[in-house]
């Protein structure tokens, strides 16, 4: 099984897996890393990662990238941010129209590829990697690609919470869980995003206790900082406009009458990033005018205008002395002024003890590995939050119009769950929104509207208890996870009907005592059961509507309601249990729950016959890539072979070839290279395989004459030594040698005359190649010699290897005292261990024993 993280960024994404050895960032087929969030769309295929980057400037119109954050957005709202004519592209010869969804699946699979290949086996399972300023609907849209690439993404992980677990899970100084736990800061500062997490550790857990972020500030604004800088110094400098300046054709352009303000950006993104910037040096950005270079120097200066500050450090009600360190990552926190901004703000020395750029990918991959039954991690529990607050709203049963309360408030525990209670008579909607929609990085504000079907009122026509449960997952997705009908069955004929209110009251004591006695259970493992706590809300529409709005408020927030102490309630029950009289006793009834559907409206959501038509086209997509790669791999087998030949035939071939077939040979070698650029610029697989083996009419010839001689001498050489290892065995035979006289005489003479015809014909086969032209086919193949070696030995090697017959010593004699004339043995004659200790068993003498031996 798989375990495999993904760093999806909006720059460039990173691949992790785990492994026996722990946890490693693999390296794409360009041995790289990092592999770049581009993709490219050509007229046969699609180009993914750096391929598709290095067709920025070629292939520009259908190059897509930093398209992560089109997640879960309407086009009409991207529009301002960025063109959204990137999506509709050229492919395959036609326009077409590529979603979000689709295109994040695409370089997916180029991940999921990059793993493979490195684990050497079928990748499915994984862990992906998103914003903590992603909505819901963003994250939906990041689980469909996941799904649209053939992954099935166990956790959608925030990557600060990614970044902690990284940090935490090798730590093994972290306090027990009874202990203050160790507060950590973590900053990352990546392409597009800023983020910022204060995370509490204790021994084998972790908690998010807040998170801020800004979703517009990133390495990208101090790009659009440095490019604006140079576009400024070469307008006074050189009065040239690069903004709308061509590239002068022939002064390096790649593409004549392109503007040369994307090369400033290329060069302000490297300024940023390079290492001479850390340190403080200059960097120079130049650009090619009417074949002249110029050039512009940058200093640090650049980075400290106030404008690029914009940090919203929204830090939990704590002192920045119990920060215990302040963690940085993200590839624009290399920056120095952004490190000495960050500093100050915390009073600390920042701390780099991990790797900026792969720590995201690493958290994941540990993710994976604990939630993987294939690998045994040390158990360390986390626990997120809630980015934004969360509410719901529906309409009042009692037609006072919409009421509505807060579920989740921003940076509630996640994943956790709360049962809701309604008393309803009909089927229900309930909208979930997010409170604050400045907050967002778009405007729309909804989550989903969710439909609670199948209410009916019970028998009595009183309005029917429900019950919603709501719940933040893993993902970090809200959902009505659930919806049951609360039936009541009467026991006995004639009884009377319950009191509605009453009873909704005393469970909600009830309610409110189990949440307490819960609490005080849970001790110091609230943490680990804050996935499976449910919180239950009584919305008794009997009372005004202004009080069962303030009641829902606190009891969602645990404030007024679950003051109650368990006591208190138990001995107000016992006291009126004891003021009634007997013949008053509470009629028993029974309850039974029926699950209620629900249908589910969510924003921005593929439904799933969408889904399934583009899982179904990225796979003809991914069947297209590949016949392509065919096709270009054979395309390439013939130019490599002509550009082999060609050299060869005036060099290590030029002694196999005649002077007239080598001019007839390079003329087609010519032909073939002008054919590839001209005619064959754009052919079938199968033309250019019959090409090829046309070439190789030609060559293969050629080329198996120079192996031949390469390796024949070899062959006669092995060939020669087995028969001279068998003529010396036979000439020891005749000379009535010992170590051979046990050999049989007839067989002996028949090897000595295949060996001598085998000599003879290696003698002759030698003297015919070496009056033999190289030009022509050689008279004797290596495989002809090998043949005969192997013939050679199996007709010689059984007789003459035979060995030896071993000689029986004879046996000694021996009488029932023991060995003849009373000797145990002698040098030439030892005694037989066993019979010895047998025999001196038998007649009980010592003399006759062999000490004992120590097996230990």
């Amino acid at each position: 099984m798989s375990v495999v993280g993904f760093d999806l960024g909006f720059q460039s994404c990173y691949v992790a897996v785990a492994r026996a050895g722990g946890i490693e960032t693999v390296a794409n087929e360009y041995s790289d890393r990092c592999t770049p969030s581009f993709v490219s769309f050509g007229p046969r295929n699609r180009s993914i990662g750096a391929a598709a980057k290095s067709q920025v400037v070629t292939n520009c119109q259908n190059t897509v990238q930093s398209f992560k954050r089109f997640h879960g957005r309407a086009f009409q709202t991207l529009r301002p941010l960025r063109p959204v004519d990137q999506v509709q592209v050229m492919y395959m010869e036609e326009e077409r129209v590529f979603s979000i969804e689709q295109v994040t699946g695409m370089l997916l699979t180029k991940l999921k590829e990059t793993a493979e290949s490195a684990l050497k086996k079928p990748v499915a399972d994984c862990v992906i990697s998103v914003p903590s300023y992603f909505t819901d609907a963003e994250r939906r849209s990041v689980m469909d690609a996941a799904q649209i690439a053939g992954l099935n993404c166990l956790r959608l992980m925030n990557e600060t919470t990614a970044v902690t677990l990284a940090y935490g899970i090798y730590k093994q100084d972290l306090p027990a869980p009874e202990e203050k736990p160790r507060i950590v800061v973590f900053v990352d500062l990546g392409h597009s995003g800023y983020q910022v997490s204060v995370c509490a550790f204790n021994k084998g857990k972790l908690k998010i206790l807040a998170t801020a972020f800004d979703s517009e500030l990133g390495g990208k604004d101090f790009d659009d900082i440095l490019v604006n800088h140079f576009c400024e110094e070469f307008g006074k400098k050189y009065k040239l406009d690069v903004k709308t300046k061509p590239q002068a054709p022939g002064a390096g352009a790649t593409v004549p009458g392109r503007p040369v303000r994307g090369d400033v950006r290329g060069a302000a993104g490297q300024s940023r990033g390079s290492p001479a910037q850390r340190h403080g040096t200059n960097h120079i950005c130049g650009v090619f005018d009417q074949s002249v270079w110029k050039s512009e120097a940058v200093t640090l200066s650049v980075f400290n205008k106030p404008v690029l500050y914009r940090p919203r450090l929204l830090c939990p009600e704590m002192k920045k002395e119990d920060i215990y360190a302040v963690e940085i990552v993200g590839g624009a926190s290399r920056i120095p002024s952004i490190k000495e901004r960050i500093s100050r703000f915390f009073g600390k020395e920042l701390s780099t003890t991990l790797n900026a750029d792969e720590a995201v990918a690493r958290g994941c991959a540990l993710q994976c590995a604990i939630l993987s039954p294939a690998f045994k991690v040390r158990e360390f529990s986390i626990t997120d939050v809630v980015p934004y607050s969360i509410s719901l709203k529906w309409n009042s049963a009692a037609e006072e119009g919409l009421s509505d309360c807060e579920v989740f408030p921003k940076n509630h525990a996640a994943p956790f769950s709360k049962v809701l209670t309604f008393f309803r008579k009909e089927a229900f909607t309930l909208e979930a929104y997010y409170n604050n929609p400045k907050e967002l990085p778009y405007p729309n504000s909804t989550i989903g509207q969710f439909l609670v079907q199948n209410v009916v009122p019970q028998a009595s026509g009183e309005s029917a208890k429900v019950k919603v449960k709501v719940r933040v997952n893993v993902h970090g997705v809200f959902s009505v996870s659930s919806a049951s009908l609360v039936e009541v069955v009467k026991t006995a004929e004639g009884e009377e009907p319950m009191d509605t209110d009453q009873t909704a009251k005393e469970e909600e004591n009830k309610m409110q005592v189990d949440q307490e006695d819960q609490k005080l259970q849970a001790g110091d493992n609230g943490d680990k059961k804050s996935e499976a706590e449910e919180m239950e809300v009584t919305l008794c529409w009997a009372i005004t509507p202004s009080l069962q709005c303030q009641r829902s408020f606190d009891t969602v927030r645990g404030n007024a309601l679950l003051s109650a102490s368990a006591t208190t309630t138990e001995e107000a029950k016992q006291e009126k249990k004891n003021d009634q009289p007997p013949q008053a006793k509470k009629p028993k009834v029974k309850t039974k729950t029926v699950d209620l559907p629900i249908e589910a409206n969510l924003q921005w959501q593929l439904s799933g016959d969408v889904l399934n038509v583009f899982v179904e086209n990225e796979g003809k997509m991914i069947m297209q890539d590949k016949l392509e790669k065919e096709r270009n791999d054979a395309k390439n087998n013939v130019e490599e072979y002509v550009y082999d030949m060609r050299d060869k035939l005036h060099g290590s071939l030029e002694k196999f070839v005649n002077e007239a077939d080598r001019d007839a040979f390079s003329l087609k070698l010519e032909d073939t290279e002008n054919w590839l650029y001209e005619d064959g610029e754009d052919q079938q697989k199968q033309v250019y395989i019959d090409k090829l083996a046309e070439l190789k009419k030609f060559g293969q010839p050629i080329h198996e004459r120079y192996l031949e001689a390469e390796e024949r001498p070899k062959a006669f050489e092995e060939l020669g030594r087995q028969i001279q290892m068998y003529m010396k065995i036979i000439e020891a035979f005749k000379a009535k040698d010992e170590q051979y006289n046990h050999l049989d005489e007839l067989e002996v003479t028949r090897v000595d005359k295949q060996v001598n015809d085998a000599m003879v014909w290696m003698n002759s086969k030698m003297n015919q190649q070496n009056s033999q032209d190289l030009t022509v086919d050689p008279v004797v193949k290596v495989s002809e010699i090998q043949a005969k070696t192997k013939e050679l030995y199996s007709a010689c090697n059984h007789v003459l290897s035979k060995p030896k017959p071993k000689v029986e010593p004879p046996k000694e004699e021996k009488t029932e005292n023991g060995p003849v004339n009373g000797q145990e043995g002698t040098e030439s004659q030892p005694c037989n261990p066993d019979k010895a200790t047998s025999a001196g068993t038998e007649q009980g003498t010592a003399e006759n024993k062999l000490p004992e031996m120590d097996i230990d």
